[in-house]
């Protein structure tokens, strides 16, 4: 799993698994506070993985539900 911004341990925040990321951007796009981007490096797939930009998470889970990808994104929110 990606270890920048989601090693924080602020909550909520999205976690990604980013070789199980395929690049589509869909939870980018969806994301109502914009704190998600692409990033600049490859994954094991050969794209540029989805990142959360470290903080200005709601917990929300838009990008959870809007990901094709069923292990690519985890929520982790406040219990």
């Amino acid at each position: 799993m990606s270890t920048d911004a989601n090693a924080s341990g602020k909550l909520p925040r999205p976690v990604f698994d980013e070789d199980h990321c395929k690049g589509c951007g869909r939870c980018v796009a969806a994301c109502p506070k914009k704190v998600l981007r692409m990033k600049t490096t490859l994954n094991k797939r050969g794209v540029n993985p989805a990142e959360y930009v470290g903080e200005g998470c709601i917990g929300c889970a838009i990008c959870f539900y809007n990901c094709p990808e069923p292990y690519a994104i985890e929520v982790h929110t406040a219990k």
